[in-house]
């Protein structure tokens, strides 16, 4: 009973040491992106970003305990009003009812990171792979870091099902997007 009591307090206190060792970095927006790449008619990318967004992240001697981001789905910008119109109409985001994509972080594992994507709704897990870009003091004597996030998500996983076929084969929108997610964080 005893050697099981220490056994959780030092368990406890190790949890406690590294987590107290986590800094929180809040996500510098002007430094960042979120954006994305699908293919078109099976041809070629569009490319696109949501310009809207927000995010913190608890990150240590090289590795995360927590991430946490809101994008603003009305944000969406590909360079094409009308697309971008589309985009936001019940056939896509529906950002009337969805207006926020969410990222909870659930566990890192190397140069993976897991979280839970919730789009139009829908949750589902998803896998990035990271690449970690340092760490440096900017001239105003704060901390930065950075890291990117790469992955490919099917849309109609999240309901985005919206498509046509093309008449020689083939479809007008991909089921894959490739995510990019690039951030700078400044360390409160």
């Amino acid at each position: 009973m005893k050697f099981t009591f220490v056994l959780k307090a030092f368990t406890a206190l190790a949890l406690s040491s590294s987590i107290a060792s986590a800094a929180l970095y809040t996500v510098d927006t002007a430094h960042s992106t979120v954006g994305f790449k699908v293919k078109h008619m099976m041809i070629s990318n569009v490319s696109g970003n949501f310009n809207t967004f927000k995010g913190t992240f608890d990150f240590a001697n090289g590795t995360f305990s927590a991430i946490d981001g809101v994008i603003q789905a009305s944000s969406i910008d590909t360079d094409n009003q009308d697309r971008d119109k589309h985009l936001r109409s019940a056939d896509f985001f529906d950002v009337t009812k969805h207006p926020e994509i969410t990222f909870k972080f659930t566990k890192q594992e190397g140069t993976k990171v897991y979280g839970d994507l919730s789009i139009k709704g829908v949750t589902k897990p998803v896998v990035l792979s990271l690449e970690m870009g340092g760490e440096v003091k900017d001239p105003a004597g704060k901390m930065r870091t950075a890291f990117v996030l790469e992955g490919k998500i099917n849309r109609q996983d999240f309901g985005l099902t919206w498509n046509k076929a093309l008449e020689a084969g083939g479809v007008v929108v991909d089921e894959t997007v490739k995510l990019i997610i690039d951030v700078q964080g400044v360390r409160q």
